[in-house]
């Protein structure tokens, strides 16, 4: 922490010198990002504000993986702003670090509150000074001054934090409660680590905590536009109220778990609330969401279901399921058995990456041996390419 400190304090006296000079921009070159493409008219906004609060501090300047980290960090919110659909929120970008001595500049409000646009945040990310001076104390002054910057604020709130967590102690978590006493359930507060400092990464997990609702990540976790996808959806996006039903003049068939299937068609009752499920009742992917033959690759279609699995499961902490691979007939009774198993490993592996604890899925391949649909047809083998979760008591 001294070397950091009296390397932010040598730049800062050359600062203060020639007044003009207080910082300078970090100029990044983004690597190639394909971001995913969420439908808004499919989505509502699951907050109506966010605060995203960035490290700027001198420990960023430090490389991991041959970048400053800097850089990562800035790299990271592009892509999740290219990612994030303009719905309507408002929405701020606060920045710490800076040089601790000067009061006024250890946390910068350099975006918002204001109503989102994806041009508006680019632009205030682009002008972020360089990294430089102390990180604890700022970081707890940014999180208390996100307090005022929303404190007339409506509705549920995020806070995401994207920071390496070097050299800070217990002030920023204490600020973090003392926000989440300002705003109570309306706040969840989401940290995103950049770097590999096990102090850092202790540091923000408890951070994390603090709201109950949040969660900690890692820059590396999140460089896919897979895995980024299901961060803004689980943090931003909602899905809309189902339109109400009219009533029916006859009364409606039981359906106990009330997944849309009456009780005398579902073969896999007790479902979850909110599951996706097939004709059958099942908890699947198997209609809207199939593999292709020959592959355990999770398609893209498929993240907004899993992550609706992935929400469920965290909204029930003592569930439990098994996850089903299922294959068609096309080869070997003895290769679909390991396709399959591949396929329910890869569903697994994509709800551990969200933050579900492995203990609480098993998997199993099925391969031809339970198919779904018919596989005489083309189309009823593409059913049978699937996975399917099963609740456990």
């Amino acid at each position: 922490m001294k070397k950091h400190f009296f390397k932010g304090l040598f730049v800062g006296v050359i600062s203060v010198m020639l007044i003009s000079c207080a910082g300078q921009q970090v100029q990044t070159t983004a690597p190639a990002f394909t971001p995913y493409t969420f439908q808004a008219n499919q989505y509502v906004p699951k907050v109506n504000n966010f605060v995203v609060i960035l490290d700027t501090s001198s420990t960023m300047a430090d490389k991991y993986q041959g970048q400053a980290k800097a850089t990562i960090a800035k790299n990271f919110l592009t892509a999740m702003n290219q990612t994030l659909p303009e719905l309507k929120y408002d929405g701020a970008l606060r920045t710490f670090g800076h040089f601790a001595y000067l009061p006024d500049r250890s946390t910068m409000l350099v975006y918002g509150v204001t109503s989102y646009s994806t041009s508006g945040f680019e632009s205030a990310l682009n002008g972020v000074k360089g990294p430089g001076g102390d990180s604890s104390l700022p970081l707890a002054k940014a999180i208390a001054a996100a307090g005022g910057d929303l404190n007339s604020a409506q509705g549920p709130i995020a806070i995401i934090i994207v920071s390496d967590g070097v050299d800070m102690d217990q002030a920023p978590v204490k600020a973090a409660e003392a926000l989440k006493g300002q705003f109570g359930d309306r706040l969840c507060i989401d940290t995103v680590q950049v770097g590999d400092d096990p102090g850092g990464k202790a540091i923000l997990e408890q951070i994390a905590k603090t709201s109950g609702c949040g969660f900690s990540s890692t820059a590396d976790s999140l460089a896919t536009s897979s895995s980024l996808a299901g961060f803004v959806e689980s943090i931003f996006l909602g899905k809309p109220a189902p339109k109400p039903t009219p009533i029916a003049a006859a009364p409606k068939p039981l359906d106990s778990d009330k997944d849309g299937v009456p009780d005398n068609l579902d073969q896999c009752p007790n479902t979850p609330l909110g599951a996706t499920v097939d004709a059958r009742g099942c908890w699947t992917y198997a209609a809207k969401v199939l593999f292709d033959l020959n592959s355990a690759e999770v398609k893209s279609e498929a993240y907004p279901m899993l992550n609706e699995s992935v929400l469920i499961l965290k909204k029930n902490p003592n569930l439990k399921v098994e996850i089903d691979g299922h294959a068609d007939n096309t080869g070997t009774a003895e290769y679909n058995i390991t396709l399959s198993k591949r396929r329910a490993e890869a569903i697994k592996d994509y709800f551990v990456s969200r933050g579900i604890d492995p203990q609480r899925l098993n998997t199993h391949g099925n391969g031809f041996s339970k198919p779904a649909a018919s596989n005489k047809t083309k189309e009823g083998r593409a059913k049978n390419r699937r996975v399917e979760l099963t609740p456990v008591q």
